[in-house]
C-alpha cells in the first residue's frame, strides 16, 4: 500500500513544515488531504493555500500530539516554550 492509499480526501492530518523564508524555523501545521487538482487519481496536502504532493518524503501524522512529539524529538522544545530572559 502506498502512502497516499493510507489517507482519504477530507482527512485532517498534521505535518512538520519548515518556514521557506527561515530554514531554521519549523512548526507543526494542520493540513487537509485532498485530491490533486492536476491529477485527480493522486492525493495532495493542502495547507497555506497551496497543494503539496503527498509522498513518502513528507512526515505526516494522524494527530497533533504525534506531530508535536516528533517535532520535539527532531528540534527540541517548541519556540513558545523556549524563553531566553
Amino acid at each position: 500500500m502506498s502512502l497516499s492509499e493510507s489517507y482519504q480526501p477530507g482527512q485532517v492530518v498534521y505535518v512538520i513544515i519548515r518556514n521557506p523564508h527561515a530554514q531554521d524555523v519549523a512548526n507543526v501545521q494542520e493540513a487537509a488531504v485532498v485530491q490533486n487538482p492536476e491529477d485527480p487519481s493522486e492525493l495532495s496536502l493542502f495547507l497555506y493555500e497551496t497543494y503539496y504532493p503527498l509522498t513518502d518524503d513528507v512526515a505526516v501524522y494522524q494527530t497533533e500530539d504525534e506531530a508535536e512529539n516528533a517535532y520535539q524529538q527532531a528540534f527540541g522544545l517548541p519556540e513558545e516554550g523556549d524563553f531566553h530572559g
